[in-house]
């Protein structure tokens, strides 16, 4: 059954577990844009206080700087209570990705693209966490602290306040037209640098094809072609970083000459809209320079806005994918006094896409029988594996475990029920004891003993540093040894039924011998199905795969 999930849950489920967090954000920003307008205004008064040649109180002075300081312990605050809101939002969406991930069917999982996978997880990520810590909330602190430098110098100073509304909009597209063409010119850098670093590898790999069809002038050219666009888009980057610092000081130096000269102006009328106090002038000289670091943040917020809906589209995306439908909680225990297979094929038609593998297949294997599935390649024996697994479900027909559709079993049941030695051993991170358990704290110590016995592999694990405390690397032992160990994997958790796929496919004819009587130890007493292209390996009664569809 599938769960709905967007990331604007995530978001709010998130917010509403940190309710202390959410409100202590909000009052900081409020706190840190209302601290950053006091204290132009208190240095007015002082000016005015000594131009009319008056000491300036003292409490002022104090008031002055204690205002700077709380408006800087604000901001710290400010910055300090998003990077932490961040990393929980971070935290909440990687773990919803992740059991997101759990959930899906099969196909989907087998479907997923390992790159593309990997930057949900991360860039996209990264991504939302950037629309919190530097977008949404960065954003609306910036404009409230620009509506409130605005509405500050209207009373203190109107045509000045007319002045910088005719202005802005032109500040604003300037920037963010500088912000899109750096932005454009990082991204070809970045393509390009990567194309060079590619290019590197790609030469080493190939270098005796270059040298003997005499390449290296074509090789050397494309080299150069891609670090000569990379250096293109950075004179690019460079050319708008330094317009842009100019530009942005001489407005500002121009917008304050203008004032000044207007309010010394002596015309009445001019003086209605722009006379003004000695202390209101250093004021607003203050505030002309605040103004223009909110309008060039809120150009890189939209920006990091803009890159975040990107980033929550393709996490949505994610988050739609078919999951597979949860297991019914059946026991795979036979019923009492009934003679019931272990497993059976009842009339099962499965394929992959338009693709059918299977086709009105039927088999039973009873309790304790040992079989072995033929057939040439792809006729779909490894499918088998997989509807048995659980891991898909029969298009049509049914797939039984003692009576139980395969797909039903309880997850606790399933190791104990089967033990599956795939045709190459898949190391976990850890020790060779976590190689065994799969982290599995039920599985004793006398368990993983007496599983690496049946195998022949305790002197080789025993002759470790740290026994099976080593910890795993892809040298430590061969490749008839990491096969050993898969068997001792599927055996230790002591599995009703054994599968075995094409275990010995890759080994040379001793250390098969080796692998086959271990594979015939562990199976003793066991229900077993293995597959299998070679005669010396086949176990019990044969079952032809795709030559007679209905096999009993």
């Amino acid at each position: 059954m599938k769960r709905e999930k967007r990331v604007r849950n995530v978001v709010l489920e998130t917010v509403g577990a940190q309710k202390g967090l959410s409100l202590g954000i909000v009052i900081v920003v409020i706190g840190a844009v209302v601290a950053a307008l006091i204290p132009p205004l208190i240095l007015a008064r002082m000016v005015d206080t000594v131009t009319e040649e008056k000491q300036a109180a003292l409490v002022l002075i104090l008031l002055y700087f204690g205002m700077l300081a709380l408006a800087g312990m604000m901001e710290s605050a400010r910055e300090g209570l998003l990077t932490v809101f961040g990393q929980k939002m971070t935290h909440a969406l990687r773990s919803s990705l992740m059991d997101k991930f759990t959930r899906l069917t099969t196909d989907c999982a087998a479907g997923q693209e390992p790159g593309t996978l990997v930057s949900r997880f991360v860039g996209d990520v990264d991504t939302v966490e950037n629309l919190f810590t530097s977008g949404i909330i960065s954003m609306f602190a910036d404009a409230c602290k620009l509506v409130g430098i605005l509405t500050v110098i209207w009373f203190r100073n109107r045509g000045l306040t007319v002045v910088l509304l005719a202005l802005l909009p032109f500040l604003f597209v300037f920037t963010r037209h500088v912000q899109k063409n750096m932005l454009a010119a990082q991204i070809e850098n970045r393509k390009a640098v990567g194309r060079a670093s590619g290019h590197v590898p790609e030469t080493l790999h190939n270098i005796r094809t270059i040298h003997c069809l005499n390449k290296e002038a074509y090789m050397e050219q494309r080299y150069d072609s891609y670090i000569g666009k990379s250096y293109q888009a950075m004179e690019k980057t460079n050319f708008y970083d330094a317009i842009y610092s100019p530009v942005i000081l001489i407005l500002n130096a121009v917008v304050v000459a203008a004032v000044m000269l207007l309010s010394a102006s002596g015309n009445p009328r001019v003086l209605t809209f722009f006379g003004m106090s000695a202390g209101t002038a250093v004021a607003v000289i203050n505030y002309i320079a605040q103004i223009f670091v909110p309008v060039e943040r809120l150009g890189m917020e939209i920006q990091t806005i803009q890159s975040a809906v990107a980033g929550i589209h393709r996490i949505d995306e994610f988050f739609a994918l078919e999951e597979r439908e949860e297991p019914r909680g059946k026991s795979g225990k036979p019923a009492d006094g009934r003679d019931v297979p272990f497993v059976e094929f009842r009339d099962v038609t499965f394929g992959y896409d338009e693709h059918t593998v299977l086709r009105h297949l039927s088999f039973k294997v009873m309790d304790g029988e040992q079989v072995t599935l033929a057939g040439r390649t792809g006729v779909g024996k490894s499918t088998i594996f997989k509807l048995l697994l659980g891991l898909y479900q029969p298009q049509s027909g049914e797939v039984l475990i003692h009576g139980v559709p395969a797909a039903d079993i309880r997850p606790e049941e399933r190791r104990k029920l089967f033990g599956y030695v795939e045709q190459s051993f898949h190391r976990v991170p850890g020790t060779v004891r976590d190689q065994i358990t799969l982290y599995d704290d039920s599985i004793g110590e006398s368990s993983i003993r007496a599983a690496v016995k049946l195998t022949g592999l305790e002197e080789a694990i025993e002759s470790l540093g740290e026994g099976y405390d080593t910890p795993c690397t892809p040298e430590l032992f061969s490749q008839g040894q990491w096969q050993l160990l898969s068997i001792v994997r599927a055996a230790v958790a002591e599995p009703k039924m054994l599968l075995f796929d094409e275990m010995t496919a890759n080994l040379d004819a001793e250390t098969e011998k080796a692998v086959l009587t271990a594979l015939r130890r562990v199976a003793r007493d066991r229900t077993v199905i293995s597959i299998s292209h070679r005669t010396s390996a086949e176990l019990g009664r044969v079952i032809e795969i795709g030559e007679n569809p209905d096999v009993f």
